[in-house]
């Protein structure tokens, strides 16, 4: 491929699931490298296994890569010169081009029945030869082949691979990579039912589709070859090509994947999938950042940086093909940093769904002037419902009295020092946090209390939480009326404990 050849990659997921964590690290990668050079995203969606096929799943897909900030210049939902962008709507042309490789004797009919195939790998299994299937039908006489399709026989096409020799395959990363063709199979290109298979389907695709870089994970490599000889069949350039470095669970054991997450040290599951992330409260920006820095580096020892400085700086030289571990500590960081320098009023709206899926009915108006008051103090979204969940709860479940009781104070003192500090607020001029907070030192004084103790007190009465987020504040925001009916509640209940025993 000339360097003049415009950049147009692709991310093609398969709508059987909600996006993996890994695919969504591929997609990124993608998208990085086209807005780098200029190039063109395209979105393709690879449906052509039906059995696998997961209703809604290619909204789950629009709706978390959209979520995550990425865009695409062509696909399924925005059209584009090359379409159509769901390959179960082009399955004429990969019938078409598989009629063609039989044509130019590079692929034939295999007739073989599910039995056969099945007793063939059991005989294999049993002379413990690796399973594959026998070419069997390649070298059927012209008269066999005659009398099967006289007979209606129903049949695959596979790809005549070379049986000698070898295949090579030049990775953007790992340089040459050289496969033994005596180890490869002819593999399925074109089923039974009309549908191709991954191999022929993608070749097509990319090929029509004028993609120049596939950026694909890893685990693709086997199939390199297979590709390379397809390419070649059809007398088509390939597109240069780059694995993905697999991204391992965080004990460095096995690839991370929803069977084999597992969990970290402390006991915490890890998530895999795009929407579990979601729901633990993790920011998109983070995890951008983060799957960019699982496998390839920015430089500068710098690991928090914009998705633009990422485009401006994204170079495959940068990725490492080693497998890398994926440290769900370090997204915990990353996460707590995007929040604490997000716009409030984008993190309000990124935390009402929050609140509203723990069962809060939420003014957003409320919502807004909470947000200053949790930022600093939570690393995930999740986080801020234990913190301030109690200025949406539709209840009021006040404190214990015992709970109330503050360090080298009893009942009695706590009682005294609720009445006193509930008069000085029903008094002040206006009960905004700057007022409040001088007139509640000054009485904490004339109680000969620690202001600690009197504000611990105050939170315990108007939160029901030993932590949450500043006092005064959070007074001003509940509002006059509201903080004083928690007061006269913790009152109430100090004064049954408060009175003497006979």
């Amino acid at each position: 491929m000339t360097s003049h050849t415009p950049v147009r990659v692709r991310f093609a997921p398969s709508p059987t699931g909600p996006l993996h964590i890994g695919g969504v690290r591929t997609a990124l990668f993608n998208w990085f490298f086209a807005r780098h050079h200029g190039g063109a995203m395209i979105l393709r969606i690879e449906d052509t296994d039906q059995k696998r096929y997961v209703e809604n799943a290619v909204q789950l897909i629009l709706d978390g890569l959209r979520w995550l900030g990425i865009d695409w210049d062509e696909g399924p939902d925005v059209g584009g010169e090359y379409g159509p962008y769901v390959q179960s709507q082009r399955i004429t042309l990969y019938q078409q081009w598989a009629a063609w490789l039989v044509e130019h004797d590079l692929a034939y009919r295999c007739y073989c029945t599910p039995e056969r195939l099945a007793a063939l790998r059991e005989e294999q299994r049993a002379r413990k030869e690796d399973p594959g299937y026998d070419r069997h039908c390649r070298y059927l006489s012209p008269d066999e082949r005659a009398r099967l399709e006289m007979e209606g026989a129903p049949f695959v096409i596979r790809f005549k691979m070379p049986v000698e020799g070898t295949t090579t395959v030049h990775d953007l990363l790992r340089g040459d990579i050289t496969f033994d063709n005596r180890q490869l199979q002819d593999l399925v290109l074109l089923k039974s039912d009309g549908y191709p298979t991954y191999h022929l389907a993608n070749v097509v695709d990319d090929h029509f589709m004028r993609i120049s870089h596939i950026l694909r994970a890893e685990e693709w490599i086997s199939s390199a070859p297979v590709h390379r000889n397809l390419y070649d069949a059809f007398g088509w350039e390939m597109p240069q090509i780059a694995h993905l470095p697999v991204i391992l669970n965080p004990s460095g054991k096995g690839k991370l994947s929803k069977r084999s997450a597992g969990f970290t040290e402390s006991g915490r599951k890890i998530p895999v999938l795009l929407y579990e992330f979601q729901e633990a409260g993790y920011v998109p920006e983070a995890i951008v950042n983060f799957l960019t820095n699982v496998g390839w580096s920015f430089g500068d020892d710098r690991e928090v940086f914009s998705v633009q400085e990422t485009i401006e700086r994204f170079d495959l030289r940068r990725v490492n093909p080693a497998a890398s571990v994926f440290p769900i500590e370090k997204l915990d960081w990353l996460n707590g940093v995007y929040i604490r320098e997000m716009d409030p009023q984008r993190l309000a709206q990124l935390l009402l769904p929050v609140f509203e899926r723990a069962g809060y009915r939420v003014d957003f108006d409320r919502l807004v002037r909470v947000v200053p008051l949790v930022q600093p103090r939570i690393k995930t979204l999740n986080d801020a419902i234990p913190v301030a969940g109690f200025f949406f709860a539709e209840e009021f479940e006040p404190a214990p009295p015992d709970a109330l009781i503050q360090p080298k104070m009893d009942a009695a003192q706590t009682l005294d020092a609720l009445r006193q500090a509930r008069d000085t607020l029903a008094a002040l001029p206006d009960f905004s946090a700057a007022t409040q907070e001088p007139a509640l030192r000054s009485l904490a004084q004339q109680l000969g209390l620690k202001p600690g103790q009197l504000f611990g007190v105050l939170r315990m009465a108007t939160t029901a939480q030993q932590v949450a987020p500043p006092l005064f504040e959070t007074m001003e925001i509940l509002g006059r009326d509201e903080s004083l009916r928690r007061i006269d509640l913790a009152i109430a209940s100090l004064e049954t404990l408060a009175q003497p025993q006979d």
